[in-house]
């Protein structure tokens, strides 16, 4: 742990400050902090900093309501940076983009298809299920109900098995049909990615203090 008085803030006053998605690591906005927004971000365990334009404090989300809740804050080496673990709650972006690095200034190489995220396609499948669309394989297993979509599951679950007993081409093939089936799942039952992220995070904490056990018994 490192006192606020180690930083070093520029000839203004102000630390740069690179706001990042606790779940998901994706980099949602760069701002800037003085000493009294970071004393107030602290305090509150919501991300505050000084606005350049309006020479003013501004608490994120306090007009949009998208706050951010720190879960934790890291400096460089340099102690001239920081870096904030954020739970938001809505887009970072006032043009309402999750992150507010949305423009490409040079494409990717060297891959046939653009960047996949498993969030980016869960919220596509979010979409289909509050606005049906005709012809969509994913509007219809909504439209059929949990049984349907449970029954699929079932199906692809076997499948990956028989995959995985002869091909790992296969296997991966029939994987992503199930991943697929199982995100509509959570879709129907509501539940957001980050809700097994931390299930799965608290797994790992409780794994590792038995291990922790183990090694000093």
């Amino acid at each position: 742990m490192i006192d606020i008085n180690e930083l070093k803030f520029n000839a203004d006053g102000l630390i740069p400050a690179v706001v990042v998605d606790d779940n998901t690591g994706e980099v949602l906005m760069l701002a800037y902090m003085n000493r009294e927004s970071l004393e107030i971000s602290l305090e509150k365990k919501l991300t505050c900093f000084w606005s350049r334009s309006r020479k003013e404090l501004w608490l994120k989300g306090e007009t949009s309501g998208n706050y951010q809740h720190i879960k934790e804050i890291k400096a460089d080496c340099d102690r001239d940076t920081l870096l904030i673990y954020v739970k938001a709650d809505g887009p970072a972006c006032h043009l309402g983009n999750v992150s507010c690095f949305a423009d490409d200034l040079m494409e990717r190489e060297g891959e046939e298809h653009e960047k996949f995220t498993l969030c980016g396609l869960m919220e596509l499948i979010k979409g289909r299920k509050s606005e049906k669309v005709d012809g969509s394989y994913t509007s219809y297993l909504f439209e059929k109900g949990l049984d349907k979509i449970l029954k699929k599951i079932g199906e692809e679950s076997s499948e990956v098995i028989i995959a995985a007993k002869n091909d790992r081409k296969e296997a991966v093939y029939e994987i992503s049909d199930l991943v697929y089936h199982m995100l509509v799942l959570m879709a129907e039952m509501n539940i957001d990615i980050k809700d097994i992220i931390r299930e799965l995070a608290s797994r790992h904490v409780i794994d590792k203090k038995i291990k922790q056990e183990k090694m000093t018994s």
